[in-house]
Protein backbone atom coordinates (compact mmCIF):
# COMPACT_ATOMS: atom_id res chain seq x y z
CA UNK A 1 0.00 0.00 0.00
CA UNK A 2 1.14 3.17 -1.01
CA UNK A 3 1.64 5.52 2.52
CA UNK A 4 0.43 9.41 1.65
CA UNK A 5 2.71 12.17 2.97
CA UNK A 6 0.61 15.21 3.47
CA UNK A 7 3.20 17.88 4.75
CA UNK A 8 5.16 17.13 1.82
CA UNK A 9 2.48 17.46 -0.68
CA UNK A 10 1.70 20.84 1.28
CA UNK A 11 5.38 21.35 0.76
CA UNK A 12 5.28 20.75 -3.15
CA UNK A 13 2.35 23.32 -3.45
CA UNK A 14 3.93 26.03 -1.89
CA UNK A 15 7.25 25.78 -4.00
CA UNK A 16 4.72 24.96 -6.99
CA UNK A 17 2.73 28.28 -6.38
CA UNK A 18 5.05 30.62 -7.44
CA UNK A 19 8.76 30.92 -9.00
CA UNK A 20 11.79 33.01 -8.93
CA UNK A 21 13.52 34.63 -11.55
CA UNK A 22 16.34 37.89 -11.70
CA UNK A 23 15.46 40.80 -13.25
CA UNK A 24 17.08 44.17 -13.81
CA UNK A 25 16.44 47.62 -15.71
CA UNK A 26 18.00 47.85 -19.08
CA UNK A 27 18.20 50.75 -21.86
CA UNK A 28 19.41 49.08 -24.93
CA UNK A 29 21.92 50.43 -27.09
CA UNK A 30 20.43 53.94 -29.02
CA UNK A 31 17.44 53.64 -26.84
CA UNK A 32 16.11 56.72 -24.67
CA UNK A 33 13.67 54.50 -23.16
CA UNK A 34 14.10 52.39 -20.47
CA UNK A 35 13.17 48.08 -20.06
CA UNK A 36 13.39 45.30 -18.43
CA UNK A 37 15.78 41.93 -18.76
CA UNK A 38 16.37 38.70 -17.16
CA UNK A 39 19.94 37.74 -16.19
CA UNK A 40 21.01 36.31 -19.59
CA UNK A 41 20.49 39.49 -20.38
CA UNK A 42 17.65 38.98 -22.53
CA UNK A 43 14.35 41.58 -22.70
CA UNK A 44 11.34 40.53 -21.09
CA UNK A 45 10.08 43.69 -21.25
CA UNK A 46 10.43 46.09 -23.89
CA UNK A 47 12.19 49.41 -23.61
CA UNK A 48 9.15 52.50 -23.20
CA UNK A 49 9.53 53.84 -20.02
CA UNK A 50 10.70 57.32 -19.19
CA UNK A 51 11.62 56.07 -15.72
CA UNK A 52 11.42 52.58 -14.34
CA UNK A 53 12.33 50.87 -11.14
CA UNK A 54 13.18 48.00 -9.35
CA UNK A 55 11.10 44.81 -8.71
CA UNK A 56 10.43 44.16 -5.68
CA UNK A 57 9.83 40.56 -3.72
CA UNK A 58 6.43 40.14 -4.19
CA UNK A 59 6.70 40.55 -8.40
CA UNK A 60 5.62 44.65 -8.49
CA UNK A 61 7.68 47.10 -10.12
CA UNK A 62 7.29 50.84 -10.48
CA UNK A 63 7.05 52.66 -13.90
CA UNK A 64 6.27 55.81 -15.40
CA UNK A 65 4.39 56.26 -18.83
CA UNK A 66 5.16 59.83 -19.78
CA UNK A 67 2.44 59.92 -22.24
CA UNK A 68 -0.51 59.13 -19.69
CA UNK A 69 1.53 60.88 -17.45
CA UNK A 70 1.07 58.22 -14.80
CA UNK A 71 2.87 55.94 -12.38
CA UNK A 72 1.57 52.46 -12.52
CA UNK A 73 3.28 48.86 -11.38
CA UNK A 74 3.90 46.31 -13.11
CA UNK A 75 4.69 42.23 -13.20
CA UNK A 76 7.32 40.63 -14.97
CA UNK A 77 5.35 40.06 -17.76
CA UNK A 78 4.42 43.89 -18.07
CA UNK A 79 0.78 43.59 -17.18
CA UNK A 80 -0.11 46.80 -15.10
CA UNK A 81 -1.67 46.47 -11.33
CA UNK A 82 -5.21 46.66 -10.98
CA UNK A 83 -5.62 49.74 -8.44
CA UNK A 84 -8.74 51.33 -6.80
CA UNK A 85 -7.31 54.23 -6.99
CA UNK A 86 -6.11 55.84 -9.99
CA UNK A 87 -3.84 58.53 -11.02
CA UNK A 88 -0.87 58.36 -7.52
CA UNK A 89 1.89 59.39 -7.49
CA UNK A 90 5.05 58.25 -5.98
CA UNK A 91 8.09 59.82 -3.80
CA UNK A 92 10.24 60.53 -6.88
CA UNK A 93 12.90 62.66 -7.64
CA UNK A 94 14.81 63.14 -4.49
CA UNK A 95 18.06 61.67 -5.16
CA UNK A 96 17.28 57.86 -4.52
CA UNK A 97 15.35 55.16 -6.05
CA UNK A 98 11.37 54.61 -6.13
CA UNK A 99 11.14 51.31 -3.74
CA UNK A 100 7.59 50.35 -4.75
CA UNK A 101 6.54 47.32 -2.21
CA UNK A 102 8.41 47.02 0.67
CA UNK A 103 6.64 45.04 3.08
CA UNK A 104 3.76 44.25 1.02
CA UNK A 105 2.77 47.84 1.25
CA UNK A 106 3.52 51.08 -1.41
CA UNK A 107 3.51 54.59 -0.34
CA UNK A 108 1.59 56.48 -2.42
CA UNK A 109 0.44 59.69 -2.73
CA UNK A 110 -3.25 60.85 -3.44
CA UNK A 111 -4.33 64.33 -4.18
CA UNK A 112 -1.80 65.56 -1.89
CA UNK A 113 -2.17 62.89 1.40
CA UNK A 114 -0.28 59.89 1.73
CA UNK A 115 -1.19 56.43 2.13
CA UNK A 116 -0.52 52.38 1.52
CA UNK A 117 -1.80 50.25 -1.08
CA UNK A 118 -1.55 46.74 -0.60
CA UNK A 119 0.02 44.29 -3.63
CA UNK A 120 -3.40 43.51 -4.90
CA UNK A 121 -3.76 46.82 -5.44
CA UNK A 122 -5.80 47.69 -2.65
CA UNK A 123 -5.82 50.99 -0.28
CA UNK A 124 -5.06 49.22 3.23
CA UNK A 125 -3.98 52.25 5.09
CA UNK A 126 -6.28 55.60 3.99
CA UNK A 127 -4.10 58.76 2.25
CA UNK A 128 -4.71 61.23 5.35
CA UNK A 129 -0.92 61.45 5.71
CA UNK A 130 0.71 65.12 5.07
CA UNK A 131 4.66 63.32 4.86
CA UNK A 132 5.74 59.71 5.45
CA UNK A 133 8.20 56.98 4.94
CA UNK A 134 8.50 53.50 2.78
CA UNK A 135 7.38 50.47 5.04
CA UNK A 136 10.52 48.36 5.88
CA UNK A 137 10.68 45.56 8.43
CA UNK A 138 6.87 46.24 9.44
CA UNK A 139 6.54 49.65 9.86
CA UNK A 140 6.90 53.10 8.54
CA UNK A 141 6.62 56.53 10.08
CA UNK A 142 4.37 59.23 8.66
CA UNK A 143 3.38 62.78 10.06
CA UNK A 144 0.08 64.65 10.12
CA UNK A 145 0.56 68.35 10.86
CA UNK A 146 3.12 68.75 13.44
CA UNK A 147 2.05 65.38 15.02
CA UNK A 148 4.59 62.55 14.11
CA UNK A 149 3.58 58.34 14.08
CA UNK A 150 5.09 54.92 13.61
CA UNK A 151 2.15 52.51 11.54
CA UNK A 152 1.92 48.88 11.77
CA UNK A 153 1.08 47.03 8.75
CA UNK A 154 -2.62 46.97 9.60
CA UNK A 155 -2.41 50.68 10.13
CA UNK A 156 -2.19 50.48 13.58
CA UNK A 157 -1.47 54.23 14.54
CA UNK A 158 1.78 54.98 17.65
CA UNK A 159 2.30 59.00 18.55
CA UNK A 160 5.84 59.39 18.57
CA UNK A 161 6.45 59.71 22.32
CA UNK A 162 9.22 62.23 22.53
CA UNK A 163 9.29 65.94 23.71
CA UNK A 164 10.17 68.62 20.66
CA UNK A 165 10.54 66.27 17.58
CA UNK A 166 10.45 67.91 14.31
CA UNK A 167 11.31 65.26 11.83
CA UNK A 168 11.65 61.47 11.74
CA UNK A 169 12.98 58.81 8.69
CA UNK A 170 12.58 55.79 7.78
CA UNK A 171 12.62 52.70 9.52
CA UNK A 172 15.68 50.10 9.09
CA UNK A 173 16.35 47.16 11.75
CA UNK A 174 13.27 48.08 13.67
CA UNK A 175 14.74 51.72 14.49
CA UNK A 176 13.58 55.21 12.65
CA UNK A 177 16.16 58.04 13.28
CA UNK A 178 14.31 61.09 14.88
CA UNK A 179 15.15 64.88 15.24
CA UNK A 180 14.29 67.26 17.40
CA UNK A 181 14.15 71.03 17.98
CA UNK A 182 17.17 71.86 19.66
CA UNK A 183 18.96 69.42 16.22
CA UNK A 184 20.05 66.18 18.57
CA UNK A 185 19.41 62.63 16.80
CA UNK A 186 18.26 59.81 18.68
CA UNK A 187 15.88 56.56 17.35
CA UNK A 188 12.41 55.36 17.85
CA UNK A 189 10.80 52.09 17.95
CA UNK A 190 8.13 50.36 16.26
CA UNK A 191 5.42 51.27 19.68
CA UNK A 192 6.78 55.19 18.80
CA UNK A 193 9.01 55.08 22.04
CA UNK A 194 11.99 56.42 21.91
CA UNK A 195 14.98 53.38 22.25
CA UNK A 196 17.60 55.77 22.20
CA UNK A 197 17.98 59.18 23.75
CA UNK A 198 18.29 62.19 21.19
CA UNK A 199 21.81 62.87 21.65
CA UNK A 200 23.66 62.84 18.45
CA UNK A 201 24.82 65.53 16.09
CA UNK A 202 23.47 63.53 13.35
CA UNK A 203 23.03 59.32 12.61
CA UNK A 204 22.66 56.83 10.07
CA UNK A 205 20.98 54.04 9.88
CA UNK A 206 21.07 50.58 11.53
CA UNK A 207 22.62 48.05 9.58
CA UNK A 208 23.93 44.39 10.58
CA UNK A 209 23.00 45.74 14.27
CA UNK A 210 25.40 49.17 14.25
CA UNK A 211 24.59 52.89 13.33
CA UNK A 212 26.95 55.48 12.75
CA UNK A 213 26.40 58.86 14.62
CA UNK A 214 28.07 61.90 15.39
CA UNK A 215 29.11 63.48 18.39
CA UNK A 216 28.91 66.70 19.95
CA UNK A 217 32.35 67.27 18.16
CA UNK A 218 31.34 66.50 15.09
CA UNK A 219 33.36 63.00 15.48
CA UNK A 220 32.30 60.10 13.86
CA UNK A 221 31.85 56.66 15.44
CA UNK A 222 29.26 53.60 15.76
CA UNK A 223 26.66 52.79 18.35
CA UNK A 224 24.74 49.57 19.11
CA UNK A 225 20.98 49.23 19.84
CA UNK A 226 21.15 50.50 23.25
CA UNK A 227 22.87 54.09 22.12
CA UNK A 228 26.33 52.59 23.38
CA UNK A 229 29.46 53.42 21.64
CA UNK A 230 31.02 49.88 20.22
CA UNK A 231 33.57 52.34 17.82
CA UNK A 232 34.25 55.54 19.75
CA UNK A 233 33.83 58.55 17.63
CA UNK A 234 37.37 59.52 15.65
CA UNK A 235 36.44 59.39 12.04
CA UNK A 236 35.44 62.03 10.23
CA UNK A 237 33.13 60.11 7.74
CA UNK A 238 31.74 56.95 7.73
CA UNK A 239 29.51 54.78 5.91
CA UNK A 240 27.01 51.43 6.86
CA UNK A 241 28.48 47.95 7.74
CA UNK A 242 28.80 44.70 5.15
CA UNK A 243 27.45 41.80 6.68
CA UNK A 244 29.46 39.80 4.53
CA UNK A 245 32.87 41.69 5.02
CA UNK A 246 32.19 42.79 8.43
CA UNK A 247 33.61 46.70 6.75
CA UNK A 248 32.56 49.72 7.18
CA UNK A 249 34.19 52.54 4.86
CA UNK A 250 35.35 55.27 7.46
CA UNK A 251 37.38 58.80 6.45
CA UNK A 252 40.29 60.10 8.82
CA UNK A 253 40.99 63.45 7.07
CA UNK A 254 41.67 63.05 3.89
CA UNK A 255 42.38 59.10 3.93
CA UNK A 256 39.60 56.22 3.42
CA UNK A 257 40.04 53.04 5.30
CA UNK A 258 37.98 50.25 6.77
CA UNK A 259 36.91 49.40 10.48
CA UNK A 260 35.90 46.31 11.61
CA UNK A 261 33.31 45.80 14.72
CA UNK A 262 36.76 45.54 16.97
CA UNK A 263 37.56 49.30 15.85
CA UNK A 264 40.77 47.39 13.54
CA UNK A 265 41.60 49.09 10.52
CA UNK A 266 42.21 47.73 7.33
CA UNK A 267 43.46 49.92 4.31
CA UNK A 268 43.63 48.72 0.25
CA UNK A 269 47.47 50.80 -0.47
CA UNK A 270 47.11 49.36 -3.95
CA UNK A 271 43.66 51.29 -4.87
CA UNK A 272 43.61 55.04 -6.01
CA UNK A 273 39.73 55.48 -5.10
CA UNK A 274 37.80 52.85 -2.49
CA UNK A 275 34.04 52.00 -2.42
CA UNK A 276 31.67 50.86 0.54
CA UNK A 277 31.67 46.73 0.56
CA UNK A 278 28.11 45.01 -0.66
CA UNK A 279 27.79 41.23 -0.35
CA UNK A 280 31.60 40.45 0.95
CA UNK A 281 33.58 42.65 -2.36
CA UNK A 282 34.12 46.43 -1.88
CA UNK A 283 34.77 48.36 -5.49
CA UNK A 284 38.25 50.28 -6.04
CA UNK A 285 39.95 51.95 -8.71
CA UNK A 286 42.93 52.26 -10.18
CA UNK A 287 44.00 54.61 -12.59
CA UNK A 288 40.97 54.81 -14.19
CA UNK A 289 40.24 51.37 -14.40
CA UNK A 290 37.42 49.75 -11.41
CA UNK A 291 37.36 46.05 -9.75
CA UNK A 292 36.71 44.59 -6.27
CA UNK A 293 38.68 43.07 -3.61
CA UNK A 294 37.75 41.42 -0.16
CA UNK A 295 38.02 42.26 3.28
CA UNK A 296 41.35 41.40 3.15
CA UNK A 297 42.59 43.84 0.18
CA UNK A 298 42.90 41.78 -1.82
CA UNK A 299 41.85 41.64 -5.86
CA UNK A 300 38.94 39.49 -6.40
CA UNK A 301 38.43 40.92 -9.65
CA UNK A 302 41.33 42.70 -11.29
CA UNK A 303 40.79 46.51 -11.82
CA UNK A 304 39.62 46.59 -15.56
CA UNK A 305 36.30 47.99 -15.96
CA UNK A 306 35.18 51.29 -16.49
CA UNK A 307 32.23 51.93 -14.12
CA UNK A 308 30.70 49.42 -11.70
CA UNK A 309 27.78 49.24 -9.58
CA UNK A 310 27.67 47.68 -6.03
CA UNK A 311 27.02 43.78 -5.66
CA UNK A 312 23.43 43.09 -5.27
CA UNK A 313 22.20 39.37 -5.06
CA UNK A 314 25.94 37.81 -6.58
CA UNK A 315 25.44 40.32 -9.59
CA UNK A 316 26.80 44.03 -10.36
CA UNK A 317 27.19 45.86 -13.57
CA UNK A 318 29.96 46.76 -15.03
CA UNK A 319 30.91 49.19 -17.71
CA UNK A 320 33.18 48.54 -20.60
CA UNK A 321 33.82 51.33 -23.10
CA UNK A 322 30.42 52.82 -23.33
CA UNK A 323 28.10 49.94 -22.67
CA UNK A 324 27.24 48.20 -19.14
CA UNK A 325 26.81 44.37 -18.73
CA UNK A 326 26.07 42.51 -15.68
CA UNK A 327 29.18 40.30 -13.81
CA UNK A 328 29.44 37.80 -11.06
CA UNK A 329 31.61 37.57 -8.17
CA UNK A 330 34.47 36.15 -10.23
CA UNK A 331 34.03 38.37 -12.60
CA UNK A 332 33.14 36.49 -15.51
CA UNK A 333 30.53 38.39 -17.64
CA UNK A 334 27.33 37.25 -16.92
CA UNK A 335 25.39 39.85 -19.44
CA UNK A 336 27.70 40.83 -21.93
CA UNK A 337 28.58 44.83 -21.97
CA UNK A 338 26.03 45.60 -24.51
CA UNK A 339 23.78 48.38 -22.92
CA UNK A 340 23.63 52.09 -22.83
CA UNK A 341 22.14 51.89 -19.38
CA UNK A 342 21.81 48.59 -16.53
CA UNK A 343 20.72 48.93 -13.09
CA UNK A 344 20.92 46.08 -10.01
CA UNK A 345 20.07 42.64 -10.23
CA UNK A 346 16.96 41.83 -8.05
CA UNK A 347 15.53 38.29 -6.77
CA UNK A 348 11.73 38.30 -8.05
CA UNK A 349 8.58 36.23 -7.35
CA UNK A 350 6.09 35.76 -10.04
Amino acid sequence: MKRFYPTLLLVAIAFASYSQTYITQVKPAGEKLWGYANQKGEIIIPPKYSKCYKFSPEGWAAVYNQDERQYFFINPKGENLNTEVKGFKLKDGFGFDVEGFKSGLAMIKVGEKWGYMNAEGKMVIPAKYDDANDFNDGFASAKVGEKYFVLDAKGKEYAVDAAGVNDIRAFNEGLAPIRTTDKKFGFVGGDGKVVIQPQYQTVGYFKNGLAWAKSADGKLGYIDTKGEWVIKPQFDAGKEFDKESGLARVKTGDKWGYVNKSSEMMYVSSADAWGDFSEGLADGKVGDKRGFYNNKGEWVIKPQFDGTRDFKNGFAAAKQGDKWGMIDKQGNWVIPAKFDGIKDMELVKY
